[in-house]
């Protein structure tokens, strides 16, 4: 990004958590939903999200995908950002009770944390982590997770601010005062909680592992956490409903004793079940998969010696 664009990208997303933090709800959920339908339209939708979302409903040829579930999705993505904007001048407990956790997978995230050891909820892009996370907040306190680093400063300084601000614990994913591995596992041995997003791999040190049938890498993060610290480790999904409402989930604890490849496989496999029956809520606008990445992804992950 140019010194330029950067600058334009702070001045936008703080003009938007100026202005539509206040706004009307109503209001500011119709102007978002339909921008969201005319960017989901306009020529198509976005190509990298079309050709995404084959794989997940299971087409070859991404013309197939419906131009509605572009749409949707599209208009998904805006909802996140509408409630991202808004988000800090709500009220904590109120935006909570609009989140559904079914009965049995909150006990099962209670006799996790119960136990002491730690839990580790790895999540993919899809509805909205905030909201998920403020859910988690009100529940079981502060909980752990990391953000990428962007630029400007600025910018970077703003996102961490903002999840500060609805009770995370923020560690940068790079460029911090030490990698944020250490301190993660520190508050895992504590009985705390971490929440890593799970199927993009941003430091490029992933493992690879096969997706709705094709092969990509995700973070080895999750996996090396629950093994190294004992801590529990499973995956989560949230997505939307009529809003405000939304619904989350929590799945069967991963088994990591066959090390971190297997239990990553075994968290990709969770990732695509859940996102396969919510497919216009999964946020994935990038190349994802080995057969999208460009000649300069490509020499990226040979200088890591192959790791994305």
């Amino acid at each position: 990004m140019t010194g330029i664009a950067a600058l334009a990208a702070d001045l936008g997303y703080r003009a938007g958590w100026a202005a539509v933090r206040y706004a009307p709800e109503r209001a500011a959920r119709t102007v978002f939903d339909r921008a969201g339908g005319f960017a989901g339209r306009r020529n198509g939708g976005p190509d990298q999200l079309r050709r995404n979302l084959a794989r997940v409903i299971g087409v070859a040829d991404p013309a197939d995908v419906p131009d509605e579930l572009v749409a949707d999705a599209v208009r998904s993505y805006a909802r996140y950002w509408c409630e991202a904007f808004r988000l800090p001048a709500l009220d904590r407990a109120t935006v909570a009770s609009t989140g559904n956790l079914p009965d049995a997978d909150h006990a099962r995230l209670d006799a996790a944390v119960s136990r002491g050891k730690g839990v580790v909820l790895a999540l993919p892009h899809t509805g909205n982590w905030d909201m998920a996370g403020v859910w988690l907040v009100q529940h079981y306190g502060k909980f752990a997770t990391v953000a990428e680093r962007l630029e400007p400063e600025s910018l970077f300084n703003r996102f961490v601010e903002y999840r500060e601000s609805l009770g995370f614990e923020i560690f940068p994913l790079s460029g911090g005062e030490q990698p944020p591995f250490g301190v993660l596992a520190d508050r895992l041995r504590a009985g705390g909680i971490v929440c890593l997003l799970g199927e993009r791999d941003l430091a490029r040190h992933g493992v690879p592992v096969t997706f709705f049938g094709e092969r990509t890498r995700m973070p080895a993060g999750s996996a090396r956490l629950a093994i190294e610290t004992g801590a529990a480790l499973f995956p989560a999904h949230h997505w939307f409903e009529e809003a405000p409402y939304s619904s989350m989930s929590v799945g069967e604890e991963i088994d990591v004793s066959g090390g971190v490849e297997t239990a990553t496989q075994a968290l990709a496999d969770a990732f695509a079940e859940n996102i396969a029956a919510h497919p216009a809520d999964w946020h994935m606008l990038q190349p994802l998969w080995e057969a999208d990445w460009t000649d300069r992804q490509r020499a990226r992950m040979n200088e890591t010696g192959g790791a994305a």
